[in-house]
């Protein structure tokens, strides 16, 4: 069976088999050479619990119903965190239920009315509006110019990820990329445990497979994680050295959408150097920048 024809539990398995050190569980490194880095699958079925035959058929995808206690037994022979272990237990349901999985509805590009005036009342913290597969479908100017040339791209261009991967600055900008680009791929790698076949993912991933090597190396090792709260630094190109803390908001009743908020501590560099985004956002923003919107927005709802 080829990487291809291969299904998607059992990809993620043979991934995350392949990054477990076989001496941190205490097992001997054994005689002759390793065709897997990590684990071999007589050692992951053996700390599992499974058969072997029984796990070279869940690996194959001729097995496509496995039992919680198995999944859990497997998530702890990987130590998969929380967060790859509901993305183990989302593909499992997923090939479980095979072609009769009822696929999502493509998510709305709209933004309440609500939320854009959020985003322009928080001025001059950037902030911005994004889609599950980090679409920017709004922004105030300084969410919109934190990442330098964002603007100059078309409005449905403009991606975090995509960003992240295609645009010529994008390297520059953050002071340790490769973290920041893994967890780009490890969060639309939990998106899309979901939504395996939504169109909108499958489009933006098979369009960075194809243009980005980086992309391609990070979204083969399976790396798990939704992003939330932090820091992060930024290197301005004419601003300088930005640190900035970030929340990531939910958007209630909107299926999901994401706004992201970034703040400094009053009276600091850090403040003073997004009071100047903003002013220089404002300034250079024209119709060509601001938010489109492909469908007519959706009505408030009266619990604000």
């Amino acid at each position: 069976m080829t990487e291809q024809q291969q299904p998607e539990l059992g990809r993620f398995l043979r991934a995350r088999r392949g990054v477990v050190k076989p001496g941190e569980l205490g097992l001997p490194a054994g005689a002759g050479p390793r065709r897997t880095p990590g684990l071999r699958r007589e050692e992951l079925a053996a700390l599992a619990g499974v058969s072997i035959d029984y796990y070279i058929r869940l690996e194959r995808g001729k097995e496509t119903r496995p039992s919680p206690a198995v999944l859990d037994a497997l998530a702890r022979a990987l130590r998969l965190d929380a967060e790859e272990t509901s993305y183990l237990r989302e593909i499992a349901a997923q090939a479980a239920r095979g072609a009769a999985a009822e696929p999502r509805p493509t998510p709305t590009r709209s933004v309440r009315p609500t939320l854009l005036r959020m985003l322009e009342s928080i001025r001059p913290c950037p902030a911005y509006v994004l889609s599950r597969t980090n679409d920017m479908l709004a922004a105030n100017p300084a969410g919109l110019h934190l990442m330098p040339g964002m603007a100059d791209w078309p409005a449905k261009q403009r991606n975090t990820i995509r960003y992240t991967f295609l645009h010529p600055y994008a390297q520059s900008l953050w002071p340790d990329w490769e973290t920041k680009a893994r967890g780009c791929v490890a969060h639309l790698r939990a998106v899309i445990g979901s939504a395996p076949d939504a169109p909108d993912l499958v489009a933006l991933v098979g369009e960075l497979v194809v243009k980005s090597p980086d992309f391609t190396r990070m979204w083969e090792r399976y790396d798990v994680r939704k992003v939330g709260y932090g820091q992060k630094t930024f290197l301005n190109p004419e601003l300088g050295r930005i640190t900035l803390s970030h929340e990531v908001l939910e958007v209630v009743r909107t299926q999901d959408q994401r706004l992201v908020v970034y703040s400094a501590e009053p009276d600091t560099p850090d403040h003073d150097a997004i009071v100047l985004l903003d002013m220089k956002g404002a300034g250079a923003l024209d119709c060509a920048s601001a938010p489109s919107h492909d469908e007519p927005a959706e009505s408030e709802s009266p619990a604000g």
